[in-house]
């Protein structure tokens, strides 16, 4: 997955369930901001809305930071608005819910288990020119946190802030950053 860093993201439309609508979206609308591309297995499942309910939990907080969620299955829309009708933690959503039926947005980040036709649990944090700067790959029975997508996001946006700067391990909003330097070598 490390081809997939720092590379620009590839041109996509898709219909998503969004606040009571179908709404359409592309490649364009993930730039000009900070996005998390948020692909899941499939809707009706039982780890996928824990991890979507989290995200809903939190998604004002990603929101302060100028952060848009877009969670990606290759459900259709109607499916999306099926499931956010029936389930109450799917209910709480309030970011854009995106169809792949084709599965064309998730091979396009590499992230289509192609004998099930579903997607792996895959995170993709891109920056305001449409660059990838993270990715997670999660094992399908094993679920992600939105805190500490939070974190990583907060990372992300200091690093592009602050030329000349890292974050790290473990690193929180307000700690200490390093700078890399010839001063720094085997002193960590």
């Amino acid at each position: 997955m490390s081809t997939y860093i720092n590379t620009e993201i590839k041109p996509f439309n898709a219909t998503a369930y969004h606040n009571g609508k179908f709404i359409d979206v592309s490649d364009a609308d993930l730039k000009g901001k900070w996005s998390v591309v948020f692909f899941y297995p499939a809707d009706f499942t039982f780890v996928c809305p824990t991890e979507l309910g989290d995200l809903a939990d939190n998604y004002a907080e990603f929101q302060k930071l100028g952060v848009e969620i877009y969670s990606v299955s290759t459900d259709t829309h109607f499916t999306h608005k099926a499931w956010h009708d029936t389930s109450d933690t799917i209910q709480k959503i309030q970011y854009p819910m995106i169809g792949d039926p084709t599965g064309a947005i998730t091979r396009n980040f590499g992230v289509m288990i192609e004998e099930a036709g579903l997607a792996d649990r895959g995170t993709f944090v891109i920056d305001p020119q449409g660059v990838i700067q993270i990715v997670e790959i999660n094992a399908g029975g094993i679920g992600r946190d939105a805190l500490e997508l939070l974190r990583k996001v907060k990372a992300a946006q200091y690093v592009a802030s602050h030329p000349g700067e890292v974050c790290p391990a473990k690193w929180k909003e307000g700690e200490a950053t390093l700078a890399p330097s010839l001063d720094l070598v085997g002193k960590i």
